[in-house]
């Protein structure tokens, strides 16, 4: 049985025969005049004319005289008509190959044909090709679709993924059309794009352990951001009324199947706005988004499925957790909580605090709620930066989208108070220094900034799961080249 190896050293003799009459196999300029799914959905404009296509050779078929050659430009397929009467012969100057080196192309090289589009007897769109240059000679072939299906190969190898399996180019087209959506809602209302850091001093906006590098020109350790939020509310006390960031944030944790440690996530802060607007403007946008992405309001996840062409619902915190497992959020009993996780199968750290132990409870609920609806009120111990709500100071001005198990964004009236946001910058900190890894540092020039003035704002912050969760996939298959362990067998 022929291995790798054998493949790949007859390739290599293909090739080295190739450079041996002239050809070179690498050439730099292709001469594309159109695309073949452009050729084919104009077809009645194109034919009879001539065209250069190009793509990846996909299957041969020589018969001596005749050979039928299907080619992938990544936008479709189309059949290459070749005979040998009509083939220009070999010519190095122009880097044509003739019929008698047709045996030196294999599947997967890619190439480059002129000719003149028609269709064949059997009616099949095809180019009658008068000329073919190869444009890259592949040296290791391509597996079959039902041959590289071992799900960490195809992850490890995703450009062999994306090659073999189309479905998965187009996933990473959607992905593109979430975050181009995004960016053109986000513009048609009044928002603009600043790019903001991602090596900070001091971390935060959320509850996450960071990464630390070391920057040689300052000589001193930063933080890659865990999000965008503290720069961008900077931006708003600067005088900006709009804002958001799209771009990579970085979370020194676990990988699970809504979790990566890099992703790409978009936040966004409104000067004059409170977190009632936002609930309306965010429930907008993710409508939009998924119908420019999916065409489509109607998903399905596993055994949930979900409509979101509706009002949401809004739900608040207390009384849901009151409701579910007759919990007091102002008044939590640490033993009540430990004991519903035990019961849940639910790991937690014996010594963390309420606040963290009613967060991983919320997540048993989480967890089973198909949605959508809006979650509101979380209590001020676990939304260090949100407002108090004015009829109830326990609460936060915070909410939440729970669509498919999950909180599909993050949003809430800021906190502009100085004095109050050292307060709970200070509680934070002391939690931090208690060994809570995840609670968030004390950063003095944010409450600076909040001394010069922050006008009341909206903040909103969603990440790349909810484009996972709507097109059915996992953390690491809705990503083009997840983390992996490095292989040391490479």
């Amino acid at each position: 049985m022929a291995t790798l190896k054998d493949f790949r050293d007859e390739r290599i003799r293909k090739l080295n025969e190739l450079r041996a009459i002239g050809i070179d196999p690498y050439p730099a300029k292709s001469y594309r005049t159109v695309s073949i799914k452009e050729l084919i959905d104009d077809y009645a404009g194109a034919e009879d004319k001539s065209v250069n296509v190009v793509g990846r050779v996909v299957s041969i078929r020589s018969f001596g005289k005749l050979a039928f050659i299907v080619i992938d430009d990544s936008t479709a397929q189309i059949q290459l008509f070749i005979k040998s009467d009509t083939l220009s012969p070999l010519n190095t100057e122009k880097g044509h190959i003739g019929m008698e080196q047709l045996k030196l192309l294999d599947t997967g090289d890619f190439i480059g044909a002129t000719g003149t589009v028609g269709k064949s007897k059997t009616g099949e769109i095809s180019v009658f090709t008068e000329s073919i240059r190869i444009l890259t000679k592949a040296l290791r072939p391509l597996p079959g679709r039902d041959g590289f299906t071992n799900k960490e190969e195809r992850l490890r190898r995703r450009y062999v993924d994306m090659a073999v399996n189309p479905e998965v180019r187009e996933r990473f087209l959607r992905r593109s059309k979430f975050w181009t959506a995004t960016r053109d809602f986000l513009n048609q209302h009044g928002f603009i794009e600043i790019n903001t850091p991602v090596l900070e001093h001091t971390t935060g906006g959320a509850d996450a352990n960071p990464f630390v590098t070391r920057m040689e020109a300052l000589d001193q350790d930063f933080y890659l951001r865990i999000s965008q939020e503290l720069p961008l509310k900077r931006l708003i006390g600067g005088g900006y009324e709009r804002v958001y960031d799209i771009g990579p944030r970085f979370r020194n944790e676990g990988m699970d199947e809504e979790h990566l440690p890099e992703h790409i996530a978009m936040e966004s802060y409104a000067a004059y706005q409170d977190y009632r607007d936002g609930m309306k403007l965010y429930e907008a946008m993710i409508k939009y988004v998924a119908k420019e992405t999916w065409g489509t309001l109607q998903f399905n996840n596993g055994d949930m499925q979900v409509d979101l062409d509706c009002e949401w619902p809004v739900i608040a915190y207390a009384d849901l957790m009151k409701e579910k497992f007759n919990i007091d959020v102002f008044n939590p009993d640490a033993e009540q909580l430990k004991n519903i996780l035990r019961e849940h199968n639910m790991k937690f750290d014996d010594n963390a605090s309420a606040s963290r132990l009613l967060d991983y409870v919320w997540k048993i609920i989480r967890r089973s709620s198909a949605g959508p609806f809006w979650l509101i009120h979380e209590p001020v111990e676990i939304s260090p930066l949100a407002k108090k709500y004015a009829d109830d100071p326990r609460v936060t001005e915070r909410f939440h989208p729970i669509i498919f198990g999950t909180e599909m964004g993050n949003g809430y009236s800021e906190l502009n108070d100085p004095l109050d946001q050292l307060e709970r910058f200070q509680e934070q900190q002391a939690l931090r220094d208690a060994g809570d890894a995840e609670a968030q540092m004390m950063d003095e020039d944010f409450v600076e900034m909040l001394e010069y003035g922050m006008p009341p704002t909206c903040g909103w912050g969603n990440s790349e799961r909810n484009f996972w969760l709507l097109e059915g996939v996992s953390a690491r298959e809705g990503v083009p080249f997840p983390p992996m362990r490095k292989d040391s067998e490479q």
